[in-house]
């Protein structure tokens, strides 16, 4: 029963956006307002979609944590040293000014979104420190292994 009504609802959603899709291929190319028209119906229908995907599977994988309690304890525990390395990467952002590629001053110094953009930029790069070392670490303990 179950599977069915996934289907129906499956095969609804699909022809809902064939029918979008091809009533913004109908229209003429060279009228952008007529163009912009049949695709905007498609483009929200398309965001809809994503958002109720999106929904459904966070809301799935917490609904499979609160069923697998180690599995949420895993899950707690990425998520607080998540928060301690963010913590870290706060503590040693500067705020200093932000400049982008023309030379022009995205945000003054002292700011709290040149601290936000240090520690953005620190965090990323603790980050990718820590996968490459995790990456490493397992690299050679499939060497020792084998």
């Amino acid at each position: 029963m179950n599977k069915k009504f996934i289907t129906v609802i499956v095969a609804v959603l699909a022809i809902i956006g064939l029918v979008l899709a091809l009533m913004a291929m109908t229209v003429d190319a060279d009228d952008r307002a007529a163009a912009s028209a049949a695709a905007s119906p498609l483009v929200s229908y398309s965001l809809v979609l994503l958002g109720i995907t999106a929904i459904v599977a966070v809301l799935g994988s917490l609904f499979s944590l609160l069923k697998n309690p180690a599995a949420l304890k895993k899950a707690i525990m990425g998520l607080v040293i998540l928060g301690v390395v963010l913590l870290v990467s706060y503590l040693l952002a500067n705020s200093d000014q932000v400049i982008d590629a023309k030379n022009e001053i995205i945000a003054a110094s002292g700011s709290s979104v040149s601290k936000l953009t240090s520690t953005g930029i620190i965090f990323s790069g603790l980050l990718m420190l820590v996968a490459g070392l995790f990456f490493v670490w397992d690299l050679l303990k499939g060497l020792v292994k084998s």
